[in-house]
């Protein structure tokens, strides 16, 4: 039993090991990319067909994956529900890039650069490379981070205090529903009703259910400060 105790803990993805330093360089300079690489076709011919062909891309990959999870063979009642915030942001940006929607692209922006980049710098995956679940793991995180600057940097649409509250509210409205339905189902999603097991920054938040109420305050406090009023200083300005 210890034996297969250590072979499923080597089997898990390790944080803050070469390989995600490697990983976490793509993810860097692909958000410079996306920024630049918007700026160059913003409100030119090219600008529709770009942000299209994004969604698209974004849309087959998370499909896939999607598609995967729901196999026999790999379907989990805990992970393979589209429930985590990160996947209704991956909607979200979907449905930005295809629309240039201000709500759609507020949602990708407020979750993509919070809680989908925590995603990325603390990952709670318990696959490895080449597992299909790594793989959509680390493209759709990728690629929701690159569609949020991309359509805020490269684009400019800007968050305003209005949509601010709109996602506030969503976010609300989705741990509710979702902390319902993990008691009922007995699952974990969006980690309301228990920490990952790998490290993150709910660790210092304190035990459930203190540390939801704390991280609710904190992000709805960091979204109005960090990632809206300064955006309302400069149209002030």
């Amino acid at each position: 039993m210890a034996l297969v105790t250590a072979l499923a803990a080597d089997d898990r993805f390790q944080a803050f090991t070469p390989e995600h330093y490697v990983l976490l360089g793509i993810f860097a300079v692909g958000c410079v990319l996306a920024a630049l690489w918007g700026r160059s076709h913003r409100a030119t011919d090219r600008e529709l067909a770009a942000r299209r062909g994004f969604a698209v891309v974004v849309a087959v990959v998370a499909v896939a994956e999607q598609a995967y999870q729901l196999t026999p063979g790999d379907f989990d009642l805990g992970t393979s529900l589209p429930l985590a915030l990160c996947d209704l942001a991956t909607l979200s940006a979907v449905v930005a890039l295809w629309t240039r929607g201000p709500r759609s692209a507020a949602f990708t922006y407020y979750v993509g650069l919070t809680l989908t980049t925590q995603g990325v710098i603390t990952p709670s995956l318990g696959q490895s490379f080449p597992d299909p679940r790594y793989l959509g793991f680390w493209a759709l995180h990728f690629l929701v981070v690159w569609a949020a600057v991309y359509l805020t940097w490269g684009l400019g649409l800007r968050p305003t205090w209005r949509l601010y509250r709109f996602t506030v509210a969503v976010t609300a409205s989705w741990a509710l529903v979702v902390y319902l339905f993990n008691v009922a189902a007995a699952t974990n999603y969006g980690y309301l009703n228990a920490k990952p097991r790998s490290a993150s920054l709910l660790d210092l938040m304190g035990p459930w259910p203190v540390y939801v109420v704390v991280e609710i305050a904190v992000v709805a406090v960091g979204w109005a400060l960090l990632l809206t009023l300064p955006w309302y200083v400069v149209r002030r300005r």
